[in-house]
């Protein structure tokens, strides 16, 4: 079985940000802009100035009955592990798993 390389995205609602999160979210936003973002295994952090929304981009690679399930689940844990090192409250919104090896062929 060969490996499918998967682009995860993960768009979320900030929630209850701490001014200190708000303060520091404010100073990196040009940083984070989506026009800056890529897919990458250790993830893209992206927000607007508005500081309401954002979106979380992976890029998995899996192997296995059900890739694309697992590029999905491993792409969660790393945004939820993410967040919560950040202390930003947050609540995921949607998530759309797209499998790019399939466009190889």
């Amino acid at each position: 079985m060969s490996e499918s390389v998967f682009r995860v995205t993960i768009r979320g609602q900030f929630k209850d940000l701490s001014d200190e999160s708000r303060q520091y979210l404010t100073r990196a936003q040009p940083e984070h802009d989506i026009f800056v973002s890529a897919y990458s295994p250790e993830g893209t952090f992206t927000y607007d100035d508005r500081i309401l929304f954002f979106n979380l981009r992976y890029e998995v690679r899996c192997e296995g009955d059900d890739p694309k399930k697992q590029a999905e689940l491993h792409a969660h844990k790393e945004a939820e592990s993410f967040m919560r090192t950040m202390k930003f409250g947050h609540v995921f919104r949607s998530t759309t798993v797209t499998d790019v090896s399939e466009m190889w062929n």
